[in-house]
């Protein structure tokens, strides 16, 4: 039985470097590595956040009420359980607040995210999708994101509310998180030339 502290130390020796690793409940749960989209999704992804958060179009709504900074962390660990620990790593973890980018040096964290990204990628992941879901509202995200690449559309599961399905030809919203970020959903799904070489 692992702490989230000590599954942070080791994860670095398993395979793949952990990176497709979770604590759950004190055992690593090992993952397939996701398909092929995940990375031109995840890059997508990274850049329209990042026009958002951190562009010169950016919009005051992506501070928090007391000033602090809106930023995206990537597969950081999010303990959502202690005693036995449960350490999940989603794709993305959008923060809003608090000290400007705390949780970027850190492997895990307890701090909450308003927004997590997960993508549907495999068998093995998309099986389980509905239960990350609830363990996450449960332990107090209130918008999580689900990307789902086989029928690219994007399933927006908000605390207590109908889960809102986005296909390629609909604009994805931040609102209530994140206002102001807009983008169409099927630029989520184009490859780059230099992937398609």
């Amino acid at each position: 039985m692992l702490t989230a502290e000590e599954f942070a130390e080791t994860k670095f020796d398993l395979p793949e470097g952990g990176r497709w690793c979770e604590l759950v409940a004190g055992d690593i749960r090992q993952f397939d590595p996701p398909d092929g989209l995940y990375g031109p999704v995840v890059l997508n992804l990274t850049k329209a956040l990042g026009k958002h958060l951190h562009g010169e179009q950016s919009q005051p709504s992506s501070s928090s009420d007391d000033g602090g900074p809106a930023y995206a962390c990537y597969e950081l660990g999010l303990v959502t359980c202690r005693d036995p620990d449960t350490v999940r790593c989603p794709p993305v973890s959008v923060f809003v607040g608090g000290d400007a980018f705390a949780e970027m040096d850190r492997e895990v964290t307890e701090s909450r995210p308003v927004l997590v990204i997960e993508l549907a990628s495999g068998n093995q992941r998309r099986s389980g999708m509905a239960d990350r879901v609830l363990e996450w509202h449960g332990w107090g995200v209130p918008c999580v994101w689900v990307i789902d690449s086989a029928e690219k559309s994007v399933h927006v599961a908000e605390r207590d509310q109908e889960v809102k399905v986005r296909a390629t030809g609909d604009t994805l919203s931040g609102d209530p998180v994140l206002p102001g970020l807009e983008f169409p959903v099927r630029e989520l799904f184009v490859e780059p030339e230099w992937w398609t070489r």
